[in-house]
């Protein structure tokens, strides 16, 4: 099996040394031009074994069997004249990006193949160019339907991958887990550790709770037991662990927000329902995102 994955940032580097684990020819497409990628992992350094192509002139003719995009959804458009290079009808492309609406997303950069979401129950922090540190995690929730190509393609090497029946309610499921401790962590300049100070798990709890009402309005069978998941799950990643929209801003890049909290306020608007949390920290997190290019 051909795989390529867009991105060499943390989940990037993850996926990548699974697929190469399971067996195939991986190759990483990058942005900014790299010797190697390596993983740090368990107290090992690991040169994963890849190929890397920072430009699409250097990629084979014919179409790859499975794409996983992972570069950040901010960042989509750019990653358009890959997906043109490596993509054919047969081409399985697993979206690994936050938000909701994978395929509507990438629909005005993508010409032929078909996308499933694939969602990364993974804790890893880019550390530099083609370095990046795995923390925690291994799960890639996909499509039912998709499930067996997934599996051979990463599910070998070493990430769970489980299929969903419900892709709608388990999008909205991996959105309650970003809406709490992605822009709190941003706002704070702080590590999952935050969510211990007093009155951080009550505001936590207000933002999840809004959102609840707002994916079952959308469609999503979620359950009020969904509320206390995302709370209890946030502090198993240790309080050292960041958040991706952490490490942006640290890093002076655009932030996530628009495609995270920014669509609970906006579908609370399209169904009437009231977001009064979520809509504060979204004001919040554009001033900051706005003043990147102020300071």
């Amino acid at each position: 099996m051909r795989v390529a994955v867009i991105g060499a940032g943390a989940i990037g580097a993850v996926v990548a040394e699974a697929a190469a684990r399971s067996g195939h020819d991986v190759t990483v497409c990058v942005r900014t031009p790299i010797d190697s990628l390596v993983l740090e992992r368990d107290g090992q350094v690991l040169t994963l074994p890849v190929a890397i192509a920072a430009e699409t002139s250097v990629l084979a003719d014919d179409p790859v069997d499975v794409v996983f995009l992972t570069v950040k959804a901010t960042d989509t458009a750019e990653a358009g004249p890959w997906l043109a290079r490596l993509c054919g009808p047969g081409t399985l492309i697993a979206s690994a990006q936050n938000g909701l609406d994978h395929a509507a997303r990438l629909a005005p950069c993508l010409p032929a193949g078909r996308v499933a979401p694939a969602l990364a129950y993974i804790a890893a922090e880019r550390l530099g160019p083609g370095r990046v540190r795995f923390l925690a995690g291994n799960g890639l929730v996909v499509p039912v339907e998709v499930e067996p190509i997934l599996v051979q393609a990463v599910g070998l090497g070493g990430l769970a991958v489980r299929g969903a029946t419900d892709i709608r309610t388990a999008v909205w499921q991996k959105l309650l887990g970003n809406l709490v401790a992605n822009p709190v962590t941003a706002l704070t300049m702080r590590r999952i550790g935050v969510m211990r100070e007093p009155g951080i798990e009550d505001l936590a709890r207000g933002l999840l709770l809004e959102a609840l009402q707002v994916g079952r309005a959308d469609g999503a069978r979620l359950r009020d037991e969904d509320v206390e998941a995302v709370l209890t799950g946030t502090g198993q990643y240790g309080e050292r662990t960041g958040s991706s929209m952490l490490y942006d801003r640290l890093a002076g890049r655009p932030m996530e927000h628009q495609f995270l909290t920014g669509e609970v306020v906006r579908r609370g608007a399209t169904h009437g329902i009231p977001v009064p949390l979520n809509s504060a920290l979204l004001a919040l997190l554009e001033a900051v995102d706005r003043g990147r290019t102020e300071a």
